[in-house]
């Protein structure tokens, strides 16, 4: 497989660096983490900005190289994250651009594209997160509509999202990954509370759901009722595919800025930090060469990331800690202060063997799926 740029992605390599140069500076400050409606104007602007330009759809319809093209530069340029529109342009955007209806597509994806409306996840619960097949939020039909009541928890973004991919129990009776039921729930329904949660590094972009009897529109389910858990692999292919992409670009340049730290403090004297960081070097150029290749794998199976993804979140989640790990190693005592450079992004690295799959669900994943090992009891 030829990984190298063509004669046109390579223009629009170019293209894309001068269109950042000259609209980076004009963004107006960041606001404050804290600042949740204000992150949300943010990054929806961001969201604009690209999509006047040109390239919102970058994520979707673009070819593989040029998708990856996309999120080197921006990453490299410093320029804004997808922030609170994540789940919407990586996730349930995707989703139901696979799985949904003409007119699904035509309601979700434009406003998504727009930089108009935020998407959250509602997928885990208290006892269901890494056993996702074991959710209880249930969901009967009344006439056109979903009845819905239940809970969920690691809901990101729930506090300013407009819809949220909601997974429900439609068929109590029938196996666990059968009676399942995938819905996109308006958050600004009767029934609904949301209780931001606070984490280790003090963001508070997860929050609990509580869901009392919320009406959903059936025509807001996408694929057929107690179809949702085939659907729901879509969607987490999807993440753990190719939505850590930009991830690994921006793990990159902080191992470089990691190098430039240990050489101002005297630490790059140290030998055995220097193979540490050499030997992540390494691991994160082979991981953006993974996400090369699944990315492109993807684009020849119809768009949906296959079981490689597996491979690539198991590596990068603890690559990601140990390279954390090194900046701690480098920071010495200040690795403790939250307003020294990579300490909350420390502390958040210590939830990617859990979020999006733990690692003991991936293994699984990996030993059936692409070594043919029987499955575990």
């Amino acid at each position: 497989m030829d990984l190298s740029d063509t004669p046109e992605e390579e223009q629009f390599r170019a293209r894309l660096r001068e269109w950042l140069a000259k609209t980076l500076p004009g963004l107006p400050p960041a606001p404050s983490p804290d600042d949740w409606p204000g992150r949300r104007a943010y990054d929806l602007g961001w969201q604009r900005r690209l999509h006047d330009a040109g390239y919102a759809d970058v994520h979707w319809d673009a070819s593989p190289a040029t998708r990856l093209i996309f999120l080197e530069e921006t990453e490299k340029a410093g320029a804004p994250y997808v922030g609170a529109n994540f789940v919407g342009l990586l996730h349930a955007g995707p989703t139901i651009a696979a799985e949904g209806t003409d007119e699904q597509r035509a309601r979700w994806l434009p406003p998504i594209l727009r930089g108009e409306e935020v998407w959250c996840q509602g997928f885990s619960e208290p006892d269901a997160g890494s056993d996702l097949a074991a959710l209880r939020t249930r969901a009967w039909r009344d006439g056109d509509t979903y009845v819905v009541t239940g809970s969920k928890i690691w809901t990101s973004h729930a506090e300013v999202a407009d819809w949220c991919e909601l997974l429900v129990r439609t068929d109590p009776e029938a196996p666990r990954h059968r009676g399942i039921t995938w819905l996109a729930m308006p958050m600004d329904a009767p029934g609904i509370t949301v209780r931001p949660l606070r984490t280790l590094a003090g963001s508070a972009e997860f929050a609990e759901v509580f869901l009392d009897e919320v009406r959903v529109p059936a025509r807001n389910r996408v694929g057929d009722e107690n179809d949702g858990w085939r659907v729901t692999m879509v969607t987490l292919s999807f993440e753990r595919g190719t939505a850590f992409a930009g991830e690994v670009v921006a793990c990159r340049r902080v191992l470089g800025e990691l190098a430039v730290a240990a050489r101002e403090n005297g630490r790059w004297d140290d030998s055995a930090l220097r193979r540490r960081l050499g030997r992540l070097h390494a691991e994160f150029r082979a991981l953006w060469r993974l996400t090369q290749w699944n990315v492109s794998a993807a684009q020849a199976s119809g768009g949906v990331p296959g079981a490689g993804g597996s491979v690539f979140k198991l590596r990068y989640s603890h690559a990601r800690q140990e390279l954390y790990d090194a900046a701690a190693e480098v920071l010495g005592a200040d690795c403790l202060d939250l307003d020294r450079p990579w300490t909350p992004a420390r502390l958040s690295s210590l939830s990617y063997t859990i979020a999006a799959g733990t690692s003991q669900i991936q293994h699984s994943i990996i030993a059936e799926r692409i070594l043919g090992l029987p499955k575990g009891r």
